[in-house]
């Protein structure tokens, strides 16, 4: 059984506020183990940022105030090999190159993966699997904007300050969606080139047809029978 690796990406910007929105009606992850070179992180490589069962209620000021959210910059996280910075440890490396290997491990990994889409661009992500894997999908793909954090309305400020929390799920998206974009086109140029050459080819069928004389094609048509084919072989 052969497995592939496939992924979507989503506007950091969103996603950081849908994520708060979730955690905001009680969501959790407490059953994430968040395993790394074989072991969990300890409770001082990753604090807690709220007492008590779950943090529901929490504004969005509180959300972003929390140093130890893993909601920033998770795309780059679970997309990262995190061994190659000590895991959760935060004093295995400083901090700025710890942010640049982790951003180029996403970049690599994502690279690598069978595939990938982006959320905002569905018929796009539609069209790359179904060329990529071979398939079709029965309905087309739909863009709906009007998610729970559309629905949020936010200032400049506090938009700009989610782009800072989440830099690298920045960087790591402006990325995506210059590869998505080139893998797009790619397979466009590819599929009228093929559209080419069989045009070309039924064009040459068509007239090498047409050239033949009416009996000459019907006798193309025509197989020797099995006792035909004995006697001439017979013969030699």
């Amino acid at each position: 059984r052969k497995f592939y690796y496939i992924t979507l990406l989503r506007d950091p910007v969103s996603r950081y506020l849908s994520e708060w929105r979730h955690v905001q009606r009680g969501a959790t992850w407490k059953t994430s183990l968040h395993m790394c070179d074989g072991r969990t992180p300890t409770p001082e490589e990753l604090p807690s940022c709220y007492e008590g069962t779950d943090w529901s209620g929490c504004t969005l000021q509180e959300f972003m105030d929390c140093p130890y959210n893993l909601a920033n910059n998770r795309q780059v996280r679970m997309l990262a090999d995190l061994s190659l910075v000590g895991c959760y440890n935060m004093s295995f490396i400083p901090e700025n190159k710890r942010a640049q290997i982790l951003l180029e491990s996403a970049k690599k990994n994502l690279r690598d993966m069978a595939f990938f889409g982006l959320t905002e661009f569905q018929r796009k992500t539609q069209y790359l699997f179904e060329r990529t894997f071979n398939l079709k999908f029965i309905r087309p793909f739909m863009q709906y904007n009007s998610t729970r954090a559309g629905g949020v309305e936010v200032d400049n400020d506090t938009i700009r300050r989610i782009e800072e929390l989440n830099d690298l799920d920045m960087q790591l998206y402006d990325y995506a969606k210059d590869l998505f974009q080139q893998r797009y086109q790619y397979k466009r140029q590819l599929e009228r080139m093929e559209q080419r050459i069989k045009n070309r080819e039924e064009r040459l069928l068509h007239r090498s047809n047409e050239a033949l004389p009416k009996e000459e094609t019907e006798e193309q048509g025509r197989l020797p029978t099995e006792d035909y084919m004995s006697h001439i072989i017979e013969k030699w």
